[in-house]
């Protein structure tokens, strides 16, 4: 059953979490693990009970399902028959939107085109590739699996299959400059679709970078020089009709990644797989509430807490008022176009006024960090100290 009204501005998500990699990436900190053997029958039941789970959780009366998210992991090493299983497990729980968004994300080192067909075959319409460079010295350096050429042939093939792709850069690697990111940038706009996600290079806790990092075994960019990979970076894809949405993602207006945008928007979004977080608003006037949730992050005990149980729900957590609303304000102005303060209202039960600081608004805008005029939003100075405006509007 399908319609062409939303639920809302925000939509409605569904995260399926796959959680294997052929190896683990020195730089990545999500709940990714290597695996070679996977039993994927297995697997494939154990999605769809926790599925039918989450969707009993959030109640389907007026639920309109917007788009589903398949991350990881890379979920291109999951057998496209459990794709469209869940795919189709998932339309006939839920009424979904006649444009209903299903990404998958891919690496190119598990990716061949009759595979990429099998995903489409199954309802993928949109991918997102882990490209990261396409330069050989630095996939080396970030210990990607795929070389220039495979990345090419990836985008290609992405390019020849589905309607909709994307695939991640990462910038701002060790001894890189403007120059070779301006060349770079501009290569990848020729291959590009609509969408490009552009992280910086981060090191993050828990990761074998950090360590690495610690012992001086590379040396990043320094804060001048990121500022200014950032800037370029705004520049070429504003000047190539693909401006930043969110702090990392830019895309031609109308081709923003749905599914993302209902993170962004505070909107509600089921998750199903090992270690995912979801989000579910539940209950009528005063008994309105949002839950937080999150599944057990290692995959063997996620696998059989779900054949015991039906779920594995690790944490269940009903948010405050206070939580709800920081939480809308630390997603919302991630966003370029900022707070739209109707929605906040309606998600955060109190104006967008009221929950800030009027002396920290007052004094940003003051220093240009946030926009003076329309929706509450941060400037493109105030992204670069984006952390640090956001605890000032807080109370």
């Amino acid at each position: 059953m399908t319609s062409t009204h939303p639920q809302g501005r925000e939509g409605f998500g569904l995260y399926i979490h796959w959680p294997f990699c052929l190896s683990k990436c020195p730089y990545c900190d999500f709940n990714s693990h290597a695996a070679r053997q996977i039993d994927q029958d297995r697997w494939r039941r154990a999605l769809i009970t926790e599925l039918d789970h989450a969707a009993a959780e959030a109640g389907r009366e007026d639920r309109l399902l917007t788009s589903i998210f398949f991350g990881g992991g890379t979920p291109s090493l999951m057998a496209p028959d459990t794709t469209a299983a869940l795919i189709e497990h998932a339309r006939s729980l839920f009424r979904c939107s006649n444009d209903l968004e299903i990404t998958l994300e891919a690496n190119p080192s598990a990716v061949d085109r009759d595979r990429f067909a099998a995903f489409r075959q199954a309802g993928v319409n949109r991918v997102s590739l882990g490209i990261q460079s396409l330069r050989e010295d630095s996939l080396r350096f970030l210990e990607r699996h795929h070389d220039r050429q495979e990345a090419l042939t990836a985008i290609e093939t992405a390019a020849s299959l589905f309607p909709r792709y994307s695939f991640d850069l990462i910038y701002a690697r060790p001894g890189q400059t403007v120059e070779e990111w301006r060349s770079e940038l501009a290569e990848a706009l020729t291959l590009a679709g609509d969408h490009l996600s552009l992280y910086q290079l981060t090191i993050e806790q828990g990761t074998r970078f950090f360590n690495d990092y610690a012992k001086g075994a590379f040396i990043l960019p320094d804060d001048e020089q990121a500022v200014a990979l950032y800037e370029v970076t705004q520049q070429i894809m504003a000047a190539a009709g693909r401006p930043a949405y969110e702090v990392s993602n830019h895309a031609r207006p109308g081709e923003e990644c749905r599914h993302n945008l209902t993170y962004w928007r505070g909107g509600d979004y089921l998750a199903v797989g090992p270690g995912a977080h979801g989000r579910l608003t539940l209950g009528d006037g005063a008994q309105r509430h949002t839950l937080a949730l999150r599944r057990h992050r290692a995959p063997e005990i996620w696998l059989s807490q779900v054949e015991a149980k039906g779920h594995a729900t690790r944490e269940k957590t009903i948010l405050s008022a206070a939580e709800r609303r920081e939480e809308l304000i630390l997603m919302g102005l991630r966003l370029y176009d900022g707070l739209d303060p109707a929605l906040f209202a309606r998600l955060g039960g109190q104006s967008l006024d009221s929950a800030l600081s009027a002396s920290g608004l007052a004094m940003l805008r003051d220093e240009g960090l946030i926009a003076t005029d329309g929706p509450l939003r941060v400037t493109p100075q105030g992204m670069l100290c984006l952390n640090s405006v956001i605890a000032a509007l807080l109370p």
